[in-house]
């Protein structure tokens, strides 16, 4: 999506001002969108023409080489026609984008943007729950360094699971040996001076 400052905040002004080769194609689009949903508030954000109900539930727009409509809860909408060609992957904002409304199936747009209307009246799917890493096994080599290091070690039992993780990683992924002893005595060296791994350039 397009996050600059808007140029504008009239929608006719917008339109108005769209770049010559996506100006035809925001301007038919904005006029399905009035008859197919004229219930819809037409607005500026972001400096995408929005179409909202409760909430927003899609945008157009406008760029030097395509136009794009975008639909705010797209994971949630059945693409049947397979009109999605941008955020696939996104479980939020799905994106057409468009060179051309020659090929564009119209009847499946159009089902789409009822689609959406109808779920802005829903409430919006919670977020995917957080997936538990598995624990990171103690490196033999971090272990036996950490016995020796009485400092070290007493810094590295404070840290909390993730940012001793972050330590077991970076030295327990070492290929070669003399990385290996690097590693750990980067290691030792920044845990006795009380530093995070992000920190260990600092001391």
């Amino acid at each position: 999506m397009d996050c600059r400052p808007s140029r504008t905040q009239d929608p006719d002004e917008w339109i108005a001002t769209c770049p010559t080769f996506s100006k035809p194609l925001c301007e038919e689009v904005r006029e399905w969108m009035f008859r197919w949903e004229p219930d819809l508030t037409e607005s500026i954000n972001s400096n995408m023409l929005c179409y909202s109900l409760k909430k927003r539930v899609v945008s157009l727009g406008a760029f030097n080489d395509h136009a794009e409509i975008c639909f705010y809860r797209g994971g949630e909408l059945n693409d049947a026609a397979k009109l999605f060609n941008h955020g696939e992957g996104n479980m939020g904002i799905r994106g057409i984008k468009l060179k051309s409304l020659d090929e564009l199936d119209k009847a499946a747009l159009r089902a789409l943007v009822h689609a959406a209307v109808a779920l802005d009246a829903q409430p919006a799917l919670p977020p995917p729950p957080k997936v538990k890493r598995e624990a990171w096994p103690m490196p033999p080599l971090l272990a036996e360094g950490l016995k020796k290091n009485k400092k070290a070690a007493a810094f590295f039992a404070s840290l909390k699971p993730t940012y001793q993780r972050e330590y077991m990683v970076w030295v327990g992924t070492a290929k070669r040996e003399e990385t290996q002893q690097a590693r750990l005595k980067e290691t030792l060296k920044a845990l006795a001076a009380g530093k995070k791994w992000a920190q260990r350039k600092e001391v």
